[in-house]
């Protein structure tokens, strides 16, 4: 009676040890806490099918990939793209990238990082200040890591009553106030200020990354740091209910690529700024990949870490209204919530249509000529949001 006591527990606990780990399994987002991402990086295998679509762009990548994802939130990153910083580190990592003018003729991302980075720390930058119309893009993630050092704001330490003079920054461009108005900005909240609110090993300044450039070229972040912190101030993947930070996401339509045997399109440039060639843009299509290599100011757009030139699957231009300069520091205003024409290259295609954002918690959503919502092709979305009049030419 005894061994066969022995043996019925055994084979109790075995089956209930059995079933733990099979559930496990069939649900990678609670295998794992962020604590352990170095041992679930250690299961990451090429070999392995590419089951799990990214939210943030459809592309597929492994159960043990999605397993870390879905321990923290997106970062939206402000990265610079001044001649200086170039070449920028972690942009070929990023899931998605918004291209705008930030002043001056010279253009500024706001890089997505959530699912390309699963697979190792990356250091991203050099990180620069916000921009309005980088927050209503930044909104349509819920509330994520916003990253970025400073941004336009009316603070004065040296003037009357600590406010700049009227008409020295305008208030549709007031950066740090919409932070503030939103709940992000606080020293435990979700925006993540290098200049002010949060430090290494997160971020720090690395003078030695392109040796001699100037002193505001120099902030970097780590993505897991940057995602422990996040963890650390209560905005991990779910949260306080259990819900996880995607349950209200406006997911984009993804499909299998399918490209065109005949290319309608294989170069395509266009301007933001007369005059500034240095951000001129040049996408060339690979037939081969079927996907887009990048080109700034006539030279390869390079990841400096990873010393890969970066691609997209889908270039979309989005046409947006430019306004400005808007007061007296220059600062530019960009309609990003409204509505608008764009013109998507994918598979080798052309496809026009128009842009609508409801309101700035609003996901853009994309349609053809048909009025049909658009598909993008699984992989890296690269977002350039031109003036409307520019020309692309293709």
């Amino acid at each position: 009676m005894v061994l066969v006591t022995f043996i019925g527990l055994y084979m109790l606990s075995s089956g209930a040890s059995w079933a733990i780990f099979s559930y496990l399994r069939g649900n990678p987002s609670i295998s794992i806490t962020p604590e352990g991402i170095s041992g679930a990086r250690s299961k990451i295998d090429e070999s392995l099918p590419k089951t799990e679509s990214c939210p943030a762009n459809g592309k597929l990548f492994t159960e043990p990939e999605r397993a870390i994802w879905e321990t923290h939130r997106p970062i939206a990153a402000v990265i610079e793209n001044h001649l200086e910083a170039r070449p920028q580190s972690g942009l070929s990592k990023a899931d998605l990238i918004y291209e705008v003018v930030a002043e001056g003729g010279i253009t500024r991302f706001l890089s997505v990082f959530y699912c390309g980075v699963a697979a190792s720390d990356v250091r991203i930058g050099p990180i620069r200040s916000a921009r309005i119309y980088l927050i209503n893009w930044a909104t349509e993630y819920g509330t994520p890591l916003f990253v970025h050092v400073g941004g336009a704001n009316n603070v004065c330490n040296n003037c009357f009553g600590g406010v700049k003079a009227p008409g020295t920054v305008a208030k549709q461009v007031l950066a740090l106030e919409e932070l503030i108005k939103l709940g992000w900005r606080s020293a435990t909240g979700n925006d993540l200020d290098a200049g002010a609110n949060v430090g290494y090993p997160a971020v720090w300044r690395d003078p030695e990354r392109i040796p001699g450039v100037a002193y505001e070229h120099t902030y970097m972040g780590s993505t897991d740091k940057l995602y422990q912190v996040g963890v650390d101030r209560g905005f991990a993947y779910k949260d306080e209910n259990g819900d996880p930070w995607s349950k209200d996401l406006y997911e984009w339509k993804f499909v299998d690529e399918k490209p065109l045997a005949t290319p309608k399109a294989s170069d395509i440039t266009f301007e933001f700024w007369q005059n500034q060639s240095d951000y001129d843009v040049e996408w060339q299509y690979d037939k081969t990949n079927n996907s887009y290599t990048r080109f700034n100011g006539g030279k390869p757009h390079i990841d400096l870490d990873t010393k890969e030139q970066l691609t997209a699957k889908n270039v979309l231009v989005q046409f947006v209204k430019e306004q400005g300069p808007v007061d007296s520091e220059k600062h530019m205003f960009y309609t990003t919530i409204g509505s608008g024409d764009i013109i998507l290259f994918q598979n080798g295609d052309v496809v026009n249509g128009t842009w609508e954002k409801a309101s700035q918690a609003e996901r853009t959503k994309f349609y053809d000529s048909t009025g049909s919502e658009i598909k993008f092709v699984r992989g890296v979305i690269w977002i350039e949001a031109v003036p409307s009049g520019n020309d692309v030419n293709y």
